[in-house]
């Protein structure tokens, strides 16, 4: 009697360790989080224009400032961005200070990677462009969300995640 308790115990452990190493590694292999953010940086004057690009991403052609941003970056290429109030610093002596001109954006994640001879490169994926609101912040001007699958370079170090124009200028990226 005690033998077959103790076989049966085992065929549990057993079972049940095989199932929750399952989960775990596929939890792992499609879903880790490569990046969280809960901030981003809006294009300071230094980086305006293609002069000091990011990684070969060049600045919007004003400086811009952001009041909020949030998301995500999986190893499966997964990605989640929302902005808040991203517009055209309130600051600079053009009428459309305060403002997102913008009716679409889209966003870019660099990443450091190889190239196919295992040479060190930069390797940056855009997404679509996707709906934003124009007009000033204080009225919900520079709002969008993002969600998508970018395909990711393998391996994608250090990511950089930008919000851009849709020609690929960027106005708020991470890593402030």
């Amino acid at each position: 009697m005690k033998r077959l308790i103790y076989i049966t115990l085992a065929a549990v452990l057993l079972l049940s360790t095989f199932t929750f190493a399952g989960s775990v590694s596929t939890v792992f292999a499609k879903d880790s989080k490569v990046l969280k953010f809960d901030g981003m940086v809006g294009v300071p004057r230094p980086y305006t224009g293609a002069v000091n690009a990011i990684r070969g991403v060049p600045g919007g052609g004003r400086p811009w400032v952001i009041s909020s941003a949030e998301g995500s970056l999986k190893a499966s290429g997964k990605i989640e961005v929302a902005v808040t109030g991203l517009v055209i610093d309130p600051n600079e002596p053009i009428a459309a200070a305060g403002t997102n001109p913008s009716a679409t954006f889209r966003v870019v994640v660099s990443c450091l990677s190889k190239d196919a001879l295992g040479n060190p490169t930069t390797v940056n994926v855009s997404s679509d462009s996707f709906p934003a609101t124009t007009g000033l912040a204080t009225l919900g001007g520079g709002n969008a969300e993002f969600e998508g699958t970018l395909e990711l370079p393998q391996p994608c170090i250090a990511p950089i995640i930008f919000v851009t124009s849709p020609t690929g200028s960027w106005f708020a990226a991470t890593g402030f």
